[in-house]
C-alpha cells in the first residue's frame, strides 16, 4: 500500500505527517522541511521558505491536501480554484510549482504562463481558446499582464476568454482552475471587466500576499 505521508526526493523520504490506513493528519512543519527541500531541487540551492510566508503557506497546504477545518476557518471553498496574488516577487509562481508535488496521488495541474497562451492564439487563433477550455487542470501563471491577443487583424482578450470558457466548465464538471495574478480585484475588472470578475469570483479563492511582501529575487 502506497503511504502518501512520505515522498522521496533525491533517495531521501520525507515524512509530511502520519498516516493511518485511510487518511492523513498533516504536520506543518515537516510540510515546510519538505517543501524547503524539494524547492531547492526545483528552483536551486539559493532557494528557501521564508518565514514571513508561513501564514499564505500554511492556507495554500490546506487547500491542497483538502483539511476541511482548516479550509472552513480561513473561508476558502476546497471546491474552487486558488487564486494566488500578490506583488512581483514574492514566490507565487514557485509556491504554485512546489504545492502539487505534496499530493502526488492526485492529478497534476499544468502551469501555463497567460502570455504564452496569447503567443499562441496570435499563431493558431481560436482553437487556443478551446484548447484551454478542455478538461485537463491549469495554474495560469502571471493573469493580467499578457499582451491582447490578435489574430488576423482581430483583436481578443484572450485570457478573458478562457476564464469564461473555464467557468463554464466548472459548472459543468467542477474542474478546478488555478492562477497567480500580480494585480488586484480592480485592477482584474479594469482589465477583463465586470461579467469575468463575477465569474471569477465562483472559480476562486482568493489568498493575497501582503502587498508589502519582499521581492526574493533580489
Amino acid at each position: 500500500m502506497v503511504n502518501p505521508s512520505k515522498i522521496v526526493e533525491g533517495g531521501i523520504e520525507y515524512s509530511i505527517g502520519k498516516f493511518d490506513g485511510k487518511s492523513v493528519v498533516y504536520d506543518f512543519p515537516k510540510i515546510l522541511i519538505y517543501l524547503d527541500a524539494k524547492g531547492k531541487l526545483l528552483f536551486g540551492k539559493d532557494f528557501k521558505i521564508y518565514e514571513e510566508d508561513h501564514e499564505i503557506i500554511l492556507k495554500l497546504c490546506n487547500y491542497i491536501v483538502k483539511d476541511k477545518a482548516n479550509c472552513e476557518r480561513n473561508e476558502i471553498d476546497p471546491n474552487k480554484g486558488i487564486l494566488l496574488s500578490g506583488p512581483v516577487g514574492c514566490g507565487k509562481t514557485s509556491l504554485m510549482r512546489l504545492l502539487k508535488n505534496l499530493v502526488p496521488h492526485q492529478r497534476p495541474y499544468i502551469m501555463t504562463p497567460s502570455r504564452n497562451i496569447v503567443f499562441g492564439f496570435n499563431h493558431i487563433g481560436f482553437k487556443t481558446i478551446e484548447d484551454y477550455g478542455n478538461g485537463q487542470f491549469f495554474c495560469f501563471d502571471d493573469l493580467g499582464v499578457e499582451p491582447i491577443g490578435r489574430h488576423y487583424g482581430k483583436d481578443c482578450n484572450v485570457m478573458g476568454e478562457i476564464l469564461l470558457s473555464r467557468h463554464e466548465l466548472f459548472l459543468k464538471t467542477k474542474i478546478k482552475t488555478h492562477a497567480t495574478t500580480n494585480l488586484n480585484a480592480q485592477e482584474l475588472e479594469d482589465l477583463y471587466g465586470n461579467r469575468v470578475r463575477s465569474r471569477m469570483r465562483e472559480l476562486f479563492n482568493l489568498i493575497a500576499f501582503d502587498k508589502n511582501a519582499s521581492d526574493k529575487r533580489k
